[in-house]
């Protein structure tokens, strides 16, 4: 349980937020009571497009609950997961979507093991790289691969921003 934080202006883009209307001189807060200006969707939507981002993974996460702020690009899940590996993607899943900025984690686990690394990929990485550096053997990559799927579709495609699970060696 904690709260990651992630790039907001970085990841795929789930929801229609057009932060170039938003006037600064003008407060806003997005919470589920609260509705949402005509340029935004509301919190609660974004919510359940969050939530159905971690149900595509086919994690283990029993009564998974998602709330959404807009106000400060938060996110915050609950629920009970089988593993670590459940928690940490479901964690990375919403994280590394455009316009959140934190997750917050209230994730219970029921079959606890040590937390993986969370590592943000910089210009330059590739998944080899990385697995070098952690690892000490380029060839180490497809653990980080297997680690962060279904999220990573190919070991190619990494962005600068984007948060991975570094599991334990």
């Amino acid at each position: 349980m904690g709260i990651f934080s992630f790039a907001k202006d970085i990841g795929d883009k789930i929801f229609n937020r057009d932060d170039d209307k938003h006037d600064a001189n003008v407060e806003t807060k997005a919470d589920a009571n609260t509705p949402a200006p005509a340029n935004e969707p509301s919190a609660q939507s974004v919510a359940s497009l969050l939530l159905r981002r971690i149900q595509q993974q086919n994690l283990n996460i029993d009564n998974l609950k998602v709330k959404y702020n807009g106000a400060t690009d938060t996110a915050e899940i609950s629920g009970t997961a089988k593993t670590q590996a459940d928690r940490e993607k479901a964690i990375i899943a919403i994280g590394n979507v455009q316009n959140v900025a934190k997750v917050i984690d209230n994730i219970d686990i029921i079959d606890d093991a040590p937390e993986s690394t969370m590592y943000t990929v910089k210009s330059g990485d590739t998944l080899s790289k990385i697995a070098k550096d952690v690892y000490g053997s380029a060839s180490d990559y497809m653990q980080i691969f297997e680690a962060n799927k279904p999220m990573l579709s190919d070991p190619d495609k990494i962005y600068p921003g984007q948060v991975l699970r570094i599991p334990k060696p």
